[in-house]
């Protein structure tokens, strides 16, 4: 019986040299350090990973089309978008979150986190983010189906390139572009109903009168998702994405990487059906852990900066070996420390739970503690006090000092306030508006405004003021009470 190999021809994934070639600079005819890009031609396969990324392509792509139309009751003359941008109004609404510019640090402490959580998920599965979630990988897949949809699988792609210019070449190859250029615009156009509201901006958009941002951003969009999934592809991975250098400080002996297990496997060569298995390994050298590579690379020469530990190559591999009738899991996800430990004869033991991890974890359990905690407690109301400088106060006719302040009261509220302010630390002193006599100040802040207000504050003649006295102003509505803290100043020192 023949060898259980691909019917493609005997080199890698790639239609030149082989991984370990192109990384010492061979196969270039003129020797120098740069080398076009040979094209690399993936297979299909089937099995438990290819069907995991096929469930997150999909559940990613289907959050980041649909989440822009999703609608969320909000009062009248607010966005009514679940998920918006707003840079005119100066918001960012999710939902029932909504920020203000000044809360920026909530989008920090939620950055911080994201980037601790892909350091544990590193240390713990080593390049799960890259072969699974990474947008490059998630487009370049979908990518890859038009490609097998207009052009067939590997073998087929291989012979229509090499093929002389006809009409089905040229139909397959233009059904393709545009395609491709199709899903690269609906990308693109994705992307800026996250800053405009959807609804509104897909009519103004066809008709020209949308923002030029709108078309800028799709363009830009559009152009790099083609260029990034469609034409560079693995090279954006290797050259031009800092992680793949950045994740080995991340990794250990202990962390889980697609691995070949090497002692089980060598020595390699073909196998026919009847021939014994003793003396050799289980690996019969078919190279479909090689065709199926998104990267072009060969796990079998070990840990590759190239490798996104898509698992891929698990799934070809444990297809043939389950065809051979041998166990599966000769190239899985694995440790180096138990590779080493079952190629001594001990148990190969799996430790999670390390320093580097626990590091990481306690470091994401306080960031996104804080980060919770910040944004739950947040006040729904702000009072800002800004002192008059120039003059620092003012002595009436009467003996009485009268200091003046701007007030300026945040509504985060998607309802109209009433806000009653009273102001402390200076015994029998006066609240007042300018132009008014009423002493007490009563301001209306709209819903989701700000409103400022000029005071006056009036201590009576015989009050005891030292130069400097510490003070407060305090801003109610019904169960929202906020303050600020200020300093009246008399002049006591300096009487005149």
């Amino acid at each position: 019986m023949p060898t259980l190999i691909d019917n493609a021809p005997k080199p890698d994934n790639r239609s030149a040299v082989s991984a370990a070639e192109r990384a010492k600079g061979k196969g270039d005819a003129k020797g120098g350090l740069y080398k076009p890009r040979q094209p690399i031609y993936p297979k299909l396969v089937h099995g438990k990973w290819r069907m995991v990324k096929w469930a997150l392509l999909i559940a990613t792509l289907s959050v980041y089309y649909i989440t822009p139309w999703i609608r969320w009751g909000r009062p009248e003359g607010f966005p009514q978008q679940a998920a918006l941008v707003d840079f005119t109004g100066r918001r960012f609404y999710f939902f029932d979150i909504q920020l203000w510019p000044q809360e920026v640090y909530l989008f920090t402490g939620v950055l911080i986190a994201a980037a601790l959580a892909l350091f544990l998920t590193t240390a713990l599965f080593g390049r799960l983010w890259c072969g699974y979630a990474c947008p490059q990988t998630v487009w370049t897949d979908l990518y890859i189906v038009v490609e097998r949809l207009f052009e067939g699988d590997r073998n087929a792609r291989m012979r229509l390139d090499a093929a002389p210019l006809s009409f089905d070449k040229i139909w397959r190859k233009t059904g393709k572009h545009l395609t491709w250029l199709g899903i690269a615009f609906g990308t693109g156009g994705a992307w800026i109903f996250y800053f405009h509201d959807a609804p509104t901006l897909i009519r103004t958009f066809w008709i020209g009168q949308a923002p030029a941002t709108a078309y800028v951003s799709c363009a830009l969009l559009t152009a790099t998702t083609y260029i990034f999934a469609g034409w560079m592809r693995e090279q954006v991975c290797t050259y031009m994405c800092p992680w793949p250098r950045i994740q080995g400080a991340m990794l250990d002996q202990h962390s889980l990487q697609v691995t070949y297990l090497r002692e089980r496997g060598e020595p390699r060569g073909a196998h026919k059906k009847g021939q014994s298995w003793e003396g050799r390994g289980d690996c019969i050298d078919c190279r479909q852990c090689v065709v199926v590579c998104p990267m072009g690379i060969d796990i079998r020469d070990g840990s590759q900066l190239e490798c996104i530990n898509c698992g891929l190559c698990v799934d070809a591999c444990d297809d043939i070996l389950g065809k051979l009738g041998r166990p599966t899991g000769l190239i899985a996800y694995d440790t180096d420390a138990a590779v080493a430990a079952r190629t001594c004869g001990q148990k190969a033991v799996y430790k999670p739970v390390r320093s580097r991890t626990v590091y990481y974890a306690v470091a994401l359990a306080l960031v996104g503690g804080l980060t919770l905690w910040s944004l739950v407690t947040r006040p729904k109301a702000d009072l800002h006090v800004i002192r008059d400088r120039n003059p620092t106060f003012v002595r009436m006719h009467d003996g009485a000092v009268r200091d003046g302040y701007t007030l300026k009261i945040t509504n985060r509220t998607f309802a109209e306030r009433r806000f009653d302010v009273t102001f402390e630390g200076v015994a029998g002193a006066r609240l007042s508006q300018p132009g008014q006599t009423a002493q007490r100040v009563t301001l209306i802040v709209p819903a989701d405004q700000v409103v400022s207000a000029r005071v006056f504050v009036t201590a009576p003649a015989d009050a005891d003021l030292a130069s400097s006295v510490p003070a407060r102003f305090i801003a109610k509505s019904g169960d929202i009470i906020t303050q600020s803290k200020t300093v009246f100043l008399s002049g006591a020192a300096n009487p005149q």
